[in-house]
């Protein structure tokens, strides 16, 4: 099903979805406690973001898709990816209080295992 976001035509899988969600609640736990923000993300941590929902929008496992930690392919630029491992290891213990149905979910998805990736010639 298609539905209309930001002025743009999106069908992405409800997988890919939930991950941007993730993504989202855990840089704005991390910007609010060390960027001293409220609602807003400073202009790094919304860079991250974007960047981050940009990669999961490409990502060739897609609903077979486990967490990016468990992913046998890291499509992060390695500044990024650093970036993103701060975020994610200081908001990760976080979001079991903040958001605990997407915590516990986070936790399941990064039980799946990717299927072996097979670059497709189109």
């Amino acid at each position: 099903m298609q539905e209309k976001h930001d002025n743009k035509i999106q069908s992405e899988h409800p997988r890919i979805t939930r991950e941007k969600k993730t993504m989202d609640a855990m840089v704005h736990i991390y910007c609010k406690n060390h960027h001293e923000t409220s609602k807003e993300l400073c202009t790094e941590c919304s860079k991250l973001l974007e960047y981050a929902k940009y990669r999961l929008s490409k990502c060739p496992f897609q609903e077979n898709k486990t967490t990016c930690g468990k992913c046998p392919i890291h499509c992060y630029e390695p500044e990024k990816r650093t970036h993103a491992k701060k975020v994610m290891r200081y908001a990760g213990p976080r979001m079991i209080l903040h958001h605990p149905k997407m915590a516990i979910q986070h936790l399941l998805d990064g039980r799946k295992k990717p299927k072996n990736f097979k670059k497709e010639n189109k």
